[in-house]
């Protein structure tokens, strides 16, 4: 068991940032109710609302983990981008949620009782509000896990593995608006604060992304 933990212990450490991100967000759950910037566009209106989006919703509880895992027993450089890129982005969600308090009104009224997809709604907004929704970390954390599945030497050598994790992640990001958990621009707002965090973990220099790009064309 020692030796399990000192190999692994980059993990276990890493590991210790949960309950940080857990005590805030129920914080800012608690606090933010009522007294908040309303978050929307015009593009929400236009997406249907569609309860089969819950399926890859609720995968994304069980893909950041995998994601997690699978780096840290394959590949310490690459599971330290992941965490690093990872937690970066979660800490600047809750300082932004904390200094601009935020959510979305953008829940319809449905029939809870339709099929198992709808009661699993049910079930979702009676446990996550419709608060601290800006920007979208269940869109931010996908994009990190695609982007560590190619950036990652191992997966990236099995395309079809690659490409059924990006596009896992993309039908997560299209569930949070088709849900109406979050507004289209939650997903921008996640997008944009990816592409800064992939350039300060992932990018050292231009001639790195053209070696990537040769790499994976």
């Amino acid at each position: 068991m020692k030796s399990f933990i000192s190999t692994y212990k980059h993990m276990f450490v890493a590991a210790l940032y949960l309950p940080v991100y857990l005590i805030w967000f129920d914080y800012l759950e608690q606090h933010v109710q009522s007294q908040y910037h309303v978050v929307t566009c015009s593009l929400d209106s236009m997406i249907p609302f569609n309860e089969w989006f819950i399926i890859p919703y609720f995968l994304w509880f069980l893909l950041v983990p995998a994601m997690f895992l699978y780096l840290g027993f394959t590949s310490k450089p690459d599971f330290y981008r992941f965490v690093l890129f990872l937690f970066s982005g979660m800490t600047l969600y809750l300082i932004i949620c904390t200094v601009f308090p935020n959510g979305q009104n953008l829940r319809p009224s449905i029939d809870f009782e339709k099929n198992v997809l709808t009661r699993l709604m049910q079930f979702l907004w009676s446990v996550d509000t419709s608060t601290n929704v800006f920007p979208s970390i269940h869109a931010y954390n996908s994009i990190a896990v695609a982007i560590a599945a190619i950036r990652n030497e191992k997966l990236s050598a099995h395309p079809a593995v690659t490409y059924g994790i990006v596009i896992l992640c993309i039908l997560i990001c299209m569930a949070t608006v088709s849900l109406k958990q979050h507004s289209v621009l939650d997903v921008l707002g996640a997008i944009i604060m990816a592409m800064f965090f992939y350039r300060l973990f992932y990018i050292r220099n231009p001639e790195e992304e053209l070696d990537m790009v040769h790499i994976h064309a």
